[in-house]
C-alpha cells in the first residue's frame, strides 16, 4: 500500500469476466434488457467501481500505520471530519460520512495523512459502521500503544435512507474509546468540544 494513491483489489481484477457475467445475469433478472446501450458497458464499470470501492481487502490496516516516529507529545492529537465511504454489509448499500480520531500519544506518534488512510483501509470493504469505530480505535491502540484513543464516526446509510423506513438526512453516531478516554470525563469532554470548534 505504501507509495500508492489509488489502491484495487487484484482478487476483482483477477475474476472480472466472472464478476462481469454475474453482473449481467441480475440485470437480466430484474428485468432489465442487457443488450440496450445504456447497459452494455455497466457490468465492466460496476466491475472497475468494485476494484476501487473493495480495496480495503488488499490491505492490512495495521501496516498503514507501520511508521511512526519518536515524539514526546503527550497530549491530545485530533484528526477531525476524515471522510469516508463504504458498503453496508447487509444490503450492499452504501454508507458515508465523517471520522474522527483523537489519541494521546505515549512517546510515538503516527503520521497525519497515516490516520486518513487507516480510515480508507478500514471502510474500502463490506461493513457496518460499529465495526468500522472500533477497529480504528483498536488498531490506534494495538500499533501506537498511545495514553488513549478516542473515536467518533458518523454516518448516512441509504439502506435506511432510500429504502426500508426510508429517513433521508437521519445520521448514525458511534463512538469507541480506549486508555484513559474510557476513565477520564474530562478527556472526553475535551475531545467532544474540540470536534465542534
Amino acid at each position: 500500500m505504501a507509495g500508492k494513491k489509488d489502491y484495487v483489489n487484484s482478487l476483482v481484477s483477477d475474476n472480472r469476466e466472472k464478476i462481469e457475467h454475474h453482473i449481467r445475469e441480475i440485470l437480466s433478472l430484474i428485468g432489465e434488457d442487457v443488450d440496450r446501450e445504456g447497459l452494455l458497458e455497466t457490468p465492466a464499470r460496476v466491475t472497475r467501481m468494485y476494484e476501487e470501492i473493495f480495496a480495503g481487502y488488499e490491505v492490512d490496516p495495521r501496516d498503514v500505520l507501520g511508521v511512526t516516529f519518536d515524539e514526546q507529545h503527550e497530549e491530545l492529537v485530533i484528526v477531525r471530519d476524515i471522510v469516508y465511504y463504504s458498503q453496508c454489509e447487509h444490503h450492499m448499500a452504501p454508507f458515508f460520512g465523517k471520522a474522527h480520531i483523537g489519541y494521546i500519544p505515549s512517546g510515538k506518534i503516527a503520521g497525519l495523512s497515516k490516520l486518513a488512510r487507516l480510515v480508507e483501509a478500514i471502510t474500502r470493504r463490506l461493513q457496518v459502521q460499529e465495526r468500522i469505530t472500533s477497529q480504528i480505535a483498536n488498531i490506534m491502540d494495538e500499533v501506537l500503544q498511545p495514553h488513549g484513543v478516542m473515536v467518533v464516526v458518523e454516518g448516512e446509510h441509504l439502506c435506511m435512507c432510500a429504502r426500508g423506513v426510508k429517513k433521508p438526512g437521519s445520521k448514525t453516531v458511534t463512538s469507541a474509546v480506549r486508555g484513559e478516554f474510557r476513565t477520564s470525563s474530562a478527556l472526553r469532554s475535551e475531545f467532544l468540544s474540540l470536534l465542534k470548534q
